[in-house]
C-alpha cells in the first residue's frame, strides 16, 4: 500500500537545518528553521534564567534565518545593546554553518522582573539599539544596519530593519520553548526554537508598479512596505504568517515542511535544500595567546597569577590556561 500523503516523497530537513521556500503565486520567498540540539547546547552551558534563554534563543533563530542567506565567506553578527536587565545579546554565524551566542544580564534585575510578572522580551531588553553586521573579512568593507529598540520584540525589530534598511516587505515569526520529557532519572528539559521569515519579492511588472494617489504618483522615496501595503498577495501572505502558533514553530512532530504546507498548500509551496547549522565556537588556544600578546606589558603582567593567565570564552565557556613561557 502506497503512502498517498503530500509528504510521501519529502526528505524532511529535521532539526538545525534551514528550509528555503517560495510561494510563486504570492511572490513570496523565505526561510524556515527548527532548532534543537544546536540551540540546547548554546543555552544549557550558561544555565541562563528561562526568560534570558528565551530572548537569546530568539536572537539565534533570527541570526540563522538571516545569516544563512549569505552567498560569500564571512560572518553575520546580530548584537543588541540596551538599558534593560538583559543589556547585551550577541549571536554570530560564521559561514557556512558555525553558530555561537551569549547574553549579558543583571541577575537581580531579571529575578525582580520575573517576580513582578513582567519578564517579556520587550521588558528585558528596554531601550537601545540592535545592529546587524555583515563582515566579509579584513580586506572587505563591513556593512552594518542599526535599528532602534524602544520596547519592541525582536520580531518587530526585524520587520523595522527590513522596512528601513532593505526596503523589502518582511514578516518574521520567532518562538522558543523549553521542552520537558520523561527520562531515566526523572523529567529532562531541552531547549527548542523555530522561526519563519517571509518576504514579498514581486517580479511581475503589475506588482512592481507604484500605485497612483490623488494628485499624482507616489514619490520614489516612499518605503517599499507602504508601496505594497494594499497588494492582495502580500496581504494574504501576512495574514497566513500571523496565524502561526508557538507550538507549530517548536514541535518536532510538525517540522518546517509540514508548517509550510499548512500555511501555503492552497497556492503551492516549493521547498529547497538548505544549510545545516551547528554549535561551533571560533575560539582556540592559539587565538587566546595572540590576543594576550597584544596586551600592553603592564596589563599583561597584572593578569598573571602563578605564572599563568586564565581566560574563559564568553561564548562557549571553554577555559584556557596560558603559561608565561608561551608568551
Amino acid at each position: 500500500m502506497t503512502d498517498a500523503s503530500p509528504f510521501a516523497a519529502i526528505k524532511f530537513a529535521g532539526d538545525d537545518k534551514v528550509v528555503p521556500f517560495e510561494v510563486s503565486p504570492l511572490d513570496i520567498r523565505g526561510r524556515a528553521i527548527q532548532l534543537g540540539p544546536m540551540l540546547n547546547a548554546i543555552l544549557s552551558r550558561h544555565d541562563y534564567p528561562a526568560p534570558v534563554a528565551t530572548l537569546l534563543g530568539e536572537a539565534v533563530v533570527l541570526t540563522v534565518l538571516l545569516g544563512t542567506s549569505l552567498k560569500f565567506e564571512g560572518k553575520f553578527i546580530l548584537q543588541t545593546q540596551t538599558d534593560g536587565p538583559v543589556s547585551l545579546l550577541v549571536a554570530d554565524l560564521r559561514t557556512p554553518d558555525a553558530m555561537r551566542a551569549y547574553a549579558r544580564f543583571d541577575a537581580e534585575a531579571v529575578a525582580a522582573a520575573v517576580a513582578a510578572g513582567d519578564a517579556s522580551s520587550e521588558a528585558l531588553l528596554g531601550n537601545g539599539f540592535m545592529a546587524m553586521t555583515i563582515d566579509r573579512g579584513p580586506r572587505m568593507q563591513r556593512y552594518q544596519g542599526i535599528v532602534e529598540l524602544t520596547g519592541a520584540s525582536l520580531e518587530e525589530v526585524a520587520r523595522q530593519y527590513f522596512r528601513q534598511s532593505e526596503q523589502i516587505p518582511t514578516r518574521v515569526r520567532l518562538a522558543v520553548a523549553e521542552m520537558i520529557t520523561p527520562g531515566e532519572n526523572g523529567p529532562e528539559s531541552a531547549w527548542r526554537a523555530g522561526g519563519l521569515m517571509a518576504q514579498f519579492l514581486p517580479e511581475a511588472p503589475e506588482r512592481m508598479r507604484l500605485k497612483d494617489l490623488p494628485g499624482g504618483e507616489h514619490p520614489m522615496g516612499i518605503e517599499a512596505e507602504d508601496r505594497f501595503r494594499e497588494d492582495d498577495a502580500w496581504l494574504e501572505a501576512q495574514s497566513l504568517v500571523e496565524t502561526i502558533a508557538v507550538d507549530e514553530l517548536t514541535d518536532p512532530a510538525i517540522g518546517s515542511e509540514r508548517l509550510l504546507y499548512r500555511l501555503f498548500h492552497e497556492h503551492g509551496v516549493r521547498v529547497f535544500d538548505g544549510a545545516k547549522v551547528a554549535d561551533k565556537c571560533s575560539c582556540s588556544h592559539d587565538k587566546i595567546v595572540e590576543l594576550i600578546r597584544a596586551f600592553p606589558d603592564d596589563e599583561r603582567e597584572e593578569a598573571f597569577e602563578d605564572d599563568r593567565i586564565v581566560s574563559t570564552c564568553e561564548f562557549c565557556n571553554t577555559v584556557y590556561e596560558i603559561g608565561r613561557d608561551e608568551l
